[in-house]
């Protein structure tokens, strides 16, 4: 069979196949969704951080006009799951996620003590500000930087000597301390919020007693199902999520929130649908947020440059119920070729909501640490940072001691380096000027494990030539029904135009969650394995028929292009798909083929790279900071849609720049709350704030990562960027700042 893959569509910029009805209003997300005899939810925080709740006062709210019911701790109905997970014969889980209105107790501020029900959302909302609770206040514990001995090591890597959270050691431990050249720096990131355009809502509805319907803003379809299955106590089955369309979102979908039990508790109460939309100020404490995190890297090297030993240590915070863990230390574990490395996580509880993987989780707060250590070691010895990273690269996995699936990331270095004119980086810091501006060159390097997990895909023939495909992965952005419509075209040998992709509901065939930058490898190859499939019955159909003239060819004897089976030596001898099926008399053809990763895994280390360049002006009076270009460079395989691709990159650009100089959350440590809260004090990028983001792809396959040849990019878009952006600030001022955001008074 004639290999059509990467003929047709696949790496061409074909726009988003649900643009349309996106930006023309048609497409309906989940706070639209309207349903028969709806009620609206609002929900009301605690005030205080740490405590029980004395006295709930609903007597007015209950009143107010339209008020269908106010349901608490009181007199909610019970989640039959929250009772179980309490059960003191049971294990004792790793912590557990917030189970609203189950008892007194308040664990973080802002934490949903109260669920108004009215007929209307402005009815909810007003009596929403009548409820009143008076509380036994304990002491609460928010401050993160007065609290770090107070830091412990995870429970998983306690009760497991071999888990990935335990501290590490590859060659001698703490080896940098004892050598000559060495810098030892620490770096702060305050917690960051997930603020996507949608804001988080769910429509839940009660088809029977056992039989649940949500409408819901989520990443995971087929982990939300089960989560709210485990819940209630009833079968998987029973329970069907929706989520066509999602607005954006950077991990904050990934976890089953308290609002999305509360709006099913409503329900359940009422016997009718509840919509409860979360407001811009709920989403900074109930949906969670990059954790505030404190990293200690100690390097040291030769006077030529190689590197002899890094040291890196880290603590994220997390709640009191649960405990939340990511991969800081990943990144410093694999990327260079330091015969000595020591690294040590921990968390630290808090009285704070839960944190949640947030793009580039875990390892976008390491790279910030260790990327700028790189550059301060470079400073040091005197050494261009592009060079001091070239002469450290790895061409093998110094973690794993296995070969890479495929690293291109030195071709990615030098074509990001030329394109933003490296050259005209200076080496001494502060030399040189635009006018008033100093101006700055700087570099990070990013990557994230090339994941692929299993899936399923149903694919569809009908005799109109058209196929349709379903699968149960969403989209929060990145255009995942796009790039699967490409990889089916080329596989399939079918035009775009003829191919619909169908995702987000339970209904269709399972996939894992839209995160950690594996949609495509893990979708797409279904998608792929479903062509195939498709491809051969058409050929066993083809190949079968006396009449056809293929009688006896073999399946590699035929082409499939333009909705055709041809044979290879005589191209005149074709048949239109349609032509098969009306040939064998069939309304449609179907086929439903699983895909998942095989035993390439375990014999090659497999990720995907980034280097970010960014060029600064600083103004030395005011100490303003703008980034005036960037170009962000990409080794993720081949690349299907150079168009959506190219989006992803800047969008992640955009989101480094926000944790480079906008974006923190401020604690007000005597009331456990936030004073950022909205985003008139919490700042995200605006337009004047991001300059233009040259995208380049090196595009060459990994065919041992997939069968496409493709790896992901969500998370290197963003992994790497703010660390480029500090260390040209250090080359515009001579000033190393370590705690972000780097905003004017840390540059005066």
């Amino acid at each position: 069979m004639k290999d059509y893959f990467f003929q047709d569509t696949i790496g061409k910029p074909m726009d988003r196949v649900d643009g349309r009805v996106k930006v023309t209003g048609a497409a309906k997300y989940s706070a639209e969704i309207e349903l028969p005899n709806m009620a609206h939810g609002v929900l009301v925080g605690s005030t205080i951080a740490k405590g029980r709740i004395k006295n709930i006062d609903t007597k007015a709210a209950e009143r107010a006009p339209g008020v269908l019911a106010v349901l608490h701790y009181q007199n909610a109905p019970k989640v039959p799951g929250y009772v179980q997970a309490a059960h003191p014969t049971e294990p004792k889980p790793i912590g557990q996620p917030h189970r609203v209105f189950y008892d007194d107790k308040v664990y973080f501020n802002d934490q949903p003590i109260a669920l108004v029900l009215a007929d209307t959302l402005e009815r909810a909302h007003y009596a929403a500000k009548l409820v009143k609770a008076s509380y036994e206040e304990e002491k609460h514990t928010t401050n993160f930087a007065k609290n770090t001995d107070k830091a412990i090591l995870p429970t998983a890597a306690k009760r497991n000597p071999r888990h990935g959270l335990n501290d590490y050691v590859r060659g001698k431990e703490d080896a940098y301390k004892n050598e000559p050249l060495k810098i030892e720096s620490e770096y702060v990131i305050p917690s960051e919020m997930h603020n996507p355009m949608e804001l988080q809502a769910i429509v839940a509805h009660w088809e029977a007693d056992d039989k649940l319907t949500v409408y819901d803003k989520t990443q995971a379809v087929i982990g939300t199902q089960n989560a709210f299955a485990r819940e209630w106590k009833i079968p998987v089955e029973n329970v069907k999520v929706i989520a066509t369309y999602v607005g954006g979102a950077f991990g904050n979908g990934l976890h089953t929130w308290p609002h999305e039990t509360a709006a099913i508790i409503g329900a359940k109460k009422l016997g009718r649908p509840v919509k409860l939309m979360l407001t811009r100020e709920q989403m900074f404490t109930m949906v969670g947020y990059r954790p505030h995190a404190w990293q200690k890297v100690g390097m040291s090297a030769t006077p030529d440059g190689k590197i002899t030993a890094i040291t890196h240590e880290a603590i994220g915070q997390t709640s009191s119920y649960e405990e939340f863990t990511e991969s800081t230390l990943q990144q410093t574990r694999m990327m260079y070729t330091s015969p000595n490395v020591t690294t040590r996580y921990r968390i630290l509880p808090l009285d704070i909501s839960t944190p949640i993987w947030m793009r580039g989780p875990g390892e976008a707060t390491g790279a910030f640490a260790l990327e700028s250590a790189l550059d301060e070691m470079a400073h040091v010895l005197k050494i261009d940072p592009l060079e001091f990273r070239l002469k450290n690269y790895t061409e093998r996995d110094p973690e794993k001691n296995l070969p890479w699936s495929t690293k291109f990331l030195k071709e990615a270095m030098l074509m990001g380096a030329e394109k933003i004119g490296w050259s005209n980086r200076p080496m001494q810091p502060g030399t040189l000027r635009d006018g008033e501006w100093q101006v700055g060159y700087g570099m990070g390097v990013g990557t994230f494990g090339a994941h692929r997990g299993r899936a399923t895909v149903k694919a569809t023939l009908y005799p109109d030539g058209k196929v349709v495909m379903q699968c149960a992965t969403t989209d929060i952005g990145p255009g995942t029904g796009t790039a699967m419509v490409q990889i089916a075209a080329d596989n399939l040998g079918v035009a775009p135009e003829q191919i619909t992709f169908e995702l987000g509901s339970s209904l269709f065939p399972p996939s894992p969650s839209q995160g950690g930058s594996a949609t495509v490898a893990s979708v797409g190859s279904a998608v792929r394995a479903a062509s195939i499939a498709l491809k051969q019955k058409l050929a066993s159909m083809a190949t079968g028929n006396a009449d056809s003239g293929f009688r006896g060819a073999k399946f590699e004897d035929l082409t499939f292009q333009n909705g055709q089976v041809s044979l290879n030596n005589s191209p005149g001898t074709k048949l239109t798909y349609s032509d098969i099926l009306k040939q064998q008399g069939l309304p449609e053809l179907e086929v439903t083929e699983e895909s998942k990763p095989g035993e390439e895994r375990q014999k090659y280390s497999l990720y995907s790279y980034s280097v970010h360049f960014a060029e600064v002006k600083v103004h030395p009076l005011t100490g303003q900071a703008r980034v005036t270009k960037m170009v962000s460079c990409a080794d993720a395989g081949k690349i299907v849609n150079m168009k959506t691709a190219g989006n992803q990159m800047i969008g992640g650009a955009v989101g480094g720049i926000g944790m480079a100089l906008t974006e923190g959350a401020v604690m007000d440590v005597r009331f456990g709350r936030y004073v950022t809260k909205d985003f008139a004090e919490y700042h995200v990028p605006v337009h004047a704030d991001t300059p233009p983001v040259d995208v380049i792809f090196v595009d060459k396959p990994d065919f041992i990562s997939t069968p496409m040849g493709t790896k992901g990019i969500g998370e290197i878009a963003t992994i790497g960027v703010a660390p480029a952006i500090a260390n040209a600030i250090f080359n515009a001022t001579g000033k190393r700042v370590r705690e972000l955001p780097i905003t004017p008074d840390k540059l005066i």
